[in-house]
């Protein structure tokens, strides 16, 4: 063997050692940790209902769902007070339409066993009470609305929307178009329960966006803040759903990632605050308005980079643990300490 070759091979092997150090290095032991979670199946609930045992079996289910009984009621399915009588006469109605009763089949049919959903979820809140010990772990519970919410966060609870996460195919979809563009549809699959579960607990619940952003690096940093959490809770996830990426997408941020600094650079618009000059880096599109051609470019311009910045600054910066990160609200100074030059 030559000696060009055993370099080559001593430095694919090299190589090889430095990436995987890398990934462990950020990887955490959770399996000391014990948490309990199970998914309600308040949608397998809803399929025991008739027209002619509610005044029965609704007394029940209030009683065993609680706040998100009279949310979803009053709330998501829009049947009703559930201090007024009335609404019986209206769940009576809403149990014989066609289209609830299709939607309760298909949901059925695609979701007759959460048990592996059970487990991703499980992964996550373990990893997340490493960091956090004290984070109390809300009910999850799965339902079906007829498309009017997809991960609600009320008192005490976490739902699944299940029929809004059917597949980017499902029959229903093509005809929600109006209020739900096929941009958006398309990411409503299985595979994005846990991620957007966890997105919305970590946005809503544990790290709410604060009232004093105002410039775009500020918006920037908080949302890379959010991604890089994410990634840490959930390491087997890939990136483009951790964002809610194509794939496609995905690849063209990371092979634009200089170019889509420099537009931010050479516009001025780090510190811009006018909202309507900055809302197409933030806000979800089938992509971004004036960069790249034949509209390929990836939405969310400003979520992507800030998580980038937020990359450099972690792995500049190793006595830095994720509370501290999340904790950190200087945002030009994260910015300075991770010298981001992409």
């Amino acid at each position: 063997m030559s000696c060009k070759s055993i370099v080559q091979i001593y430095l694919f092997f090299f190589t090889a050692l430095i990436l995987t150090s890398c990934q462990n290095k950020k990887a955490v032991d959770v399996s000391h940790i014990d948490v309990d979670i199970r998914i309600e199946r308040f949608d397998q609930d809803l399929k025991t209902l008739q027209p002619d045992n509610i005044t029965k079996r609704l007394p029940v289910l209030e009683k065993k769902y609680s706040t998100f009984y009279q949310d979803y009621m009053e709330q998501m399915l829009s049947a009703g007070s559930t201090s007024d009588t009335a609404y019986y006469a209206n769940m009576r109605l809403i149990l014989t339409n066609d289209d609830f009763h299709a939607l309760k089949t298909e949901v059925g049919a695609a979701f007759k066993d959460l048990s592996n959903k059970e487990g991703e979820l499980r992964d996550a809140f373990k990893h997340i009470k490493y960091f956090y010990p004290d984070v109390q772990i809300p009910r999850i519970i799965s339902f079906y609305s007829g498309f009017t919410v997809q991960v609600p966060l009320g008192k005490n609870y976490l739902g699944i929307g299940l029929d809004m996460f059917l597949g980017a195919d499902s029959k229903f979809y093509p005809a929600l178009r109006q209020s739900i563009p096929q941009y958006i549809s398309r990411r409503f699959t299985p595979e994005n329960i846990t991620p957007r579960l966890i997105e919305t607990f970590v946005r809503e619940e544990m790290f709410p966006e604060p009232d004093d952003l105002n410039s775009l690096l500020d918006r920037m940093i908080y949302n890379g803040k959010v991604m890089y959490f994410m990634q840490s809770v959930l390491p087997e996830v890939p990136d483009s759903l951790i964002i809610n990426y194509t794939s496609d997408q995905q690849q063209w941020a990371e092979n634009h990632q200089s170019d889509i600094w420099g537009y931010f650079l050479e516009n001025n618009l780090l510190y811009e605050s006018d909202y309507m000059k900055i809302q197409k880096f933030l806000t979800e599109a089938p992509f971004t308005p004036g960069i790249g051609n034949r509209n390929e470019s990836a939405p969310k311009l400003a979520l992507y980079t800030g998580w980038q910045i937020i990359r450099e600054y972690m792995e500049r910066n190793q006595n830095v643990d994720l509370p501290a990160l999340m904790k950190n609200t200087d945002y030009q100074q994260i910015l300075t300490d991770s010298r981001y030059k992409p």
